[in-house]
C-alpha cells in the first residue's frame, strides 16, 4: 500500500500472541467510516442528478430534455457537466492519494485520515450551500480529496492494526461500510425526493455526517505501531502494540514490525524498482486487476442507477426505490466475501463471479434492445425483470470484483515494491472510475442498448485473463510470493532467472533471519 506499508503479512505462518481486542475492533470501526464517506458519495450523486429542483438550480437543459416525451430515452441525461458533477471528485482523489501516500509515511496514518475527513467535511459544506456550478463542481474536487486521503489511509490503518490472524476479515470491513454508505445514499435520496427547494441540498448535506464522525474518532484512536516505528518511535510503538493486543509478550511481532520497515526503508525509490524485470509480473496483474473492476460497469449502476431506471420509464420515486434495492443486495452480498475468499480462493470467485455478471449484462441489453426505443417506455413486468437482473448483476460483483480487486493488488508485490505497486493500483482505479464516470451518460446516449454488449465483452476478456494469467495468492506469504507463484506460473516464470531477481541485500538477508521464526 502507498505511504510505505510494512504490516506483517497474514498469509504468513506466524502465530503472534495476542486477541482481538475491543479497542482494534473500535479503531477498526471508526477508521471505516473513511469507506462509508466514499460509499455515500457514490450513491448520493447519481440520486441527486435524477431530482428535478437540482437539475433545474444546476442543468436546466437535461431538466427540459428530461420531461419531453419524444426525446431520445437514451440521451435525456447525456451532458458533459452534468458528468462533469460525478467525476470531478476522482481527478483530485488521484493527485490527492498520491500527497497521502508522503503525508502517511511522514506524519502517520491518523494524520492523514483527519485530513481525509476535514476535505470532506469542507466539501460536503460547499456542496450543500451550492449556488452556482462552479461552487458544485468546487466541492466536488474538495470532496475527491478527502476521498484520495481515506482511500489512502484507511486501508492501511487497518492492515496495520488488526492482529495478523484477523486481517483478511477486518480489512473486509472498508469495503463492507463503502456497500453501506451507498445503501444509505440511495435511502436518503428517496427520502428526500418529494422536499421541495431543498431535498437535493440535504443529499449532499448528509455527506457531513460521516466526515465528523471520523473527524471526532479519529482523536480517539492509536496511531498504528508500524507508522511509530517507521518514524523512530520505537518505545511508543511497542508500548501501543501491547495496549492494541492485550498481552505483553508482543516481542516477536514487534521485532517483525522493525524488520519489515528495514526492508521498506531499503528503497529509496520504489517506483523505480517497478519497471525492473521481475517487478513486470506483479505490476501487470496488479494493475490490470484494478482496470477490470471498473469496467465489469459496476460504478454505472451505482452512480447513475435513478437515471437508469428513469430511462426505462420509472418515475423519480420508483427509480429511487430501485435503487435502494440495489444497494441492500450489494451490501449483504459483501458478506459472502469475507466467508469464502480464503476458502474458495481468488481465482474460483473471480471467474463465477464475472460469469454472473455476464450473463447479467448480455440479458438486460436484450430485453432494452428489444423493448426500450427511444421514445417507448420499457413494460411494467419487463422492467421488474431488468431490476432483478441489475440485483444479480450487483450480487455477482459484491462477493468477487469489489473486494478481491483491492485484496489480490495488495497480495501480489513483495515487500520492497509493495508501496508504489498499490499506489499505481489505486491511481489506476480512480483514473478508470474518472473515465466511465465522465464518459457513460455521452455512451449511453451513443451506444444505447448496445452499451451492456460493450461491458458484457470487457467481462468475457476477464474471464479468460484470469483463467490462463492470474496465479492464484490464497495463503501465500508475501516473501514466497516470487519462488511459490511467479516462478511456478507457465507464462510469468519467463520474466525470472538467477540474474533478473535484483531484490536488496538486506532485504533478502532479513527474511533469511526471519525463516527459522515461522
Amino acid at each position: 500500500m502507498a505511504g510505505g506499508v510494512i504490516a506483517t503479512d497474514s498469509g504468513s505462518n506466524q502465530d503472534f500472541p495476542g486477541k482481538l481486542t475491543g479497542q482494534v475492533l473500535i479503531c477498526t470501526t471508526i477508521a471505516a467510516f473513511g469507506g462509508l464517506m466514499f460509499g455515500y458519495d457514490v450513491g448520493i450523486s447519481g440520486g441527486v442528478t435524477g431530482m428535478d429542483e437540482f437539475l433545474m438550480k444546476f442543468f436546466p437543459n437535461v431538466y427540459i430534455r428530461k420531461h419531453h416525451a419524444h426525446e431520445n430515452n437514451y440521451c435525456k441525461f447525456a451532458d458533459e457537466y452534468l458528468q462533469l458533477f460525478t467525476s470531478s471528485l476522482y481527478l483530485a482523489a488521484i493527485i490527492a492519494s498520491c500527497a497521502a501516500s508522503i503525508m502517511c509515511k511522514k506524519f502517520g496514518r491518523k494524520p492523514t485520515m483527519q485530513a481525509a475527513s476535514v476535505f470532506f467535511l469542507v466539501g460536503a459544506i460547499l456542496n450543500v450551500t451550492a449556488s452556482k456550478l462552479s461552487m458544485l463542481i468546487l466541492g466536488r474536487l474538495f470532496l475527491g480529496a478527502g476521498v484520495g486521503c481515506g482511500n489512502q489511509a484507511v486501508p492501511l490503518f487497518i492492515t496495520e492494526i488488526a492482529p495478523p490472524k484477523y486481517r483478511g476479515g477486518l480489512n473486509v470491513c472498508f469495503q463492507l461500510l463503502i456497500t453501506i454508505g451507498i445503501l444509505i445514499a440511495n435511502l436518503v435520496n428517496y427520502l428526500t425526493s418529494n422536499i421541495k427547494h431543498y431535498g437535493w441540498r440535504i443529499s449532499l448535506g448528509g455527506a457531513a455526517m460521516p466526515a465528523i464522525f471520523l473527524l471526532i474518532g479519529s482523536f480517539i484512536i492509536v496511531e498504528t505501531p508500524a507508522s511509530l516505528v517507521e518514524r523512530g518511535k520505537k518505545e511508543r510503538g511497542l508500548k501501543t502494540l501491547k495496549r492494541i493486543r492485550g498481552v505483553d509478550d508482543v516481542q516477536k511481532e514487534f521485532e517483525e514490525i522493525v524488520r519489515a520497515t528495514e526492508i521498506s526503508n531499503q528503497i529509496k525509490n520504489p517506483f523505480r524498482e517497478l519497471l525492473k524485470r521481475p517487478s513486470i509480473p506483479p505490476v501487470i496483474c496488479g494493475t490490470i486487476i484494478h482496470i477490470f473492476q471498473q469496467f465489469t460497469g459496476i460504478n454505472v449502476v451505482m452512480f447513475y442507477a435513478p437515471v437508469l431506471f428513469q430511462t426505462m420509464g420509472f418515475g423519480s420515486n420508483a427509480s429511487l426505490l430501485s435503487a435502494v434495492i440495489t444497494g441492500t443486495v450489494n451490501s449483504l452480498s459483501t458478506l459472502i466475501a469475507i466467508f469464502s475468499v480464503d476458502k474458495a480462493g481468488r481465482k474460483k470467485l473471480l471467474i463465477f463471479g464475472a460469469s454472473v455478471c455476464l450473463i447479467a449484462q448480455c440479458a438486460i441489453g436484450g430485453l432494452l434492445k428489444a423493448y426500450l426505443t427511444e421514445t417507448s417506455k420499457v413494460p411494467g413486468g419487463t422492467a421488474k425483470l431488468v431490476v432483478g437482473l441489475i440485483c444479480l448483476y450487483v450480487n455477482g460483483f459484491a462477493w468477487s470484483w469489489g473486494p478481491l480487486g483491492w485484496l489480490i493488488s495488495s497480495e501480489v508485490y513483495p515487500l520492497e515494491t509493495r508501496s508504489g505497486g498499490f499506489f499505481l493500483a489505486v491511481g489506476t482505479n480512480m483514473f478508470c472510475t474518472f473515465l466511465i464516470a465522465q464518459s457513460f451518460l455521452s455512451m449511453l446516449c451513443t451506444m444505447q442498448a448496445y452499451i451492456y454488449f460493450f461491458f458484457a465483452a470487457w467481462l468475457v476478456t476477464m474471464i479468460i485473463f484470469v483463467a490462463a494469467m492470474l496465479p492464484e495468492t490464497k495463503g501465500i506469504s508475501i516473501d514466497e510470493m516470487v519462488e511459490r507463484v511467479w516462478k511456478k506460473h507457465w507464462f510469468w516464470k519467463r520474466f525470472y532467472n538467477s540474474t533478473d531477481i535484483e531484490r536488496p541485500k538486506a532485504s533478502i538477508q532479513l527474511e533469511q533471519q526471519d525463516k527459522p521464526n515461522q
